[in-house]
């Protein structure tokens, strides 16, 4: 298979998956006990069991969508800084079927903060994969460390948005972060 074609591919599952996501609803059992990290699809509502009390909104009743007022990741040094982050703090094991990808959402405040994550994924052919914690717990870790986001504005006005990285993992190994 040519180089093209490859990434062809790789494109058309990364727009399958984040196509799909909307319609898919996951679980995240993991031996008959739910996930700390609840799936949500769309708005993210404030669970106290799990966010920041003290994690403040500009404006609570419109958080933008990741694709409105789109740049790019907002995020200091952009993506190279970001996939710095994870290749110094992700410690990669040889785990056998750990294969698949990883989703995590979240909510960035106008003033860069971050908080109401939240985590899906799913295995090689879309369907539902609970990943072992050692690996989930390890991206949801660095990932509420990275301090580097921006805020926004639309319109001169100071905004709050949704966020979100998928990560490609292949038999527990961090392979790629998108977008």
């Amino acid at each position: 298979m040519g180089t093209l074609e490859t990434i062809l591919k790789i494109m058309h599952k990364i727009v399958k998956f984040i196509l799909l996501m909307p319609f898919i609803s996951f679980c995240q059992k993991e031996n008959g006990i739910k996930s700390v990290y609840p799936t949500m699809i769309g708005d993210i509502e404030f669970n106290k069991e799990i966010d920041k009390e003290n994690f403040e909104l500009c404006f609570e009743k419109h958080i933008f969508q990741y694709f409105n007022n789109s740049g790019g990741l907002e995020y200091e040094g952009e993506k190279l800084a970001i996939e710095k982050e994870f290749t110094e703090k992700y410690k990669s094991e040889i785990i056998k079927n750990e294969t698949g990808l990883i989703r995590i959402n979240f909510v960035v405040n106008c003033k860069g903060k971050t908080d109401r994550f939240r985590l899906i994924s799913m295995g090689e052919n879309y369907e539902e994969k609970v990943f072992v914690k050692s690996i989930t717990e390890q991206l949801m870790s660095i990932i509420k460390s990275l301090k580097g986001w921006k805020g926004k504005k639309y319109k001169e006005r100071e905004i709050d948005y949704y966020q979100y990285l998928i990560f490609k993992i292949e038999n527990g190994q961090l392979k790629e972060i998108l977008p």
